[in-house]
């Protein structure tokens, strides 16, 4: 077990006993894309680094982790939590919720425990790579790791 640089999302791991790998890499400022930039830096086929949105479901706040390399299908996700319909959260709202910045939100350690819902795609690696909570820095761990620490379920939310 690789602790890394101190964020919630290694403190939960931790306290949790899930194991992971920290990885870290130089993140470039005028880079848009964060999820693209660490599978790029890291060296790692880019459907095995997952990216960590924030979606409002019927007046309430949803997580979803998606693959880097295709979109989050909202409706599915809608489905997926029980709701009629979402749209992406105000990057605002999903700073304050999570206690993360855009480009660097983990789904794990999150300020506020919320509904999560992780792409099936992720059962298809051993273990895959989400945002360790700060740009330039990801983590290594097993789906079904992240699920359990995150109370998450799997369902096809990426198109």
């Amino acid at each position: 077990m690789a602790s890394g640089p101190g964020t919630p999302a290694t403190v939960a791991l931790v306290a949790a006993g899930i194991p992971f790998t920290a990885h870290t890499y130089a993140h470039d400022p005028a880079t848009t894309n964060y999820g693209l930039e660490a599978a790029h830096a890291l060296g790692l086929d880019p459907d095995r680094v997952f990216k960590t949105l924030l979606a409002e479901a019927d007046g309430r706040l949803v997580v979803g982790i998606v693959p880097v390399t295709g979109m989050l299908d909202l409706k599915s996700l809608a489905a997926a939590v029980g709701a009629k319909r979402a749209h992406m959260a105000d990057p605002a709202v999903a700073e304050r919720k999570t206690g993360y910045v855009v480009g660097g939100i983990s789904p794990l350690g999150q300020k506020t425990a919320l509904p999560t819902v992780l792409d099936e795609t992720a059962t298809l690696w051993d273990t895959i790579f989400v945002s360790g909570g700060r740009r330039g820095f990801d983590i290594e761990l097993a789906p079904d790791d992240l699920l359990r620490l995150t109370g998450g379920q799997l369902a096809d939310i990426a198109r």
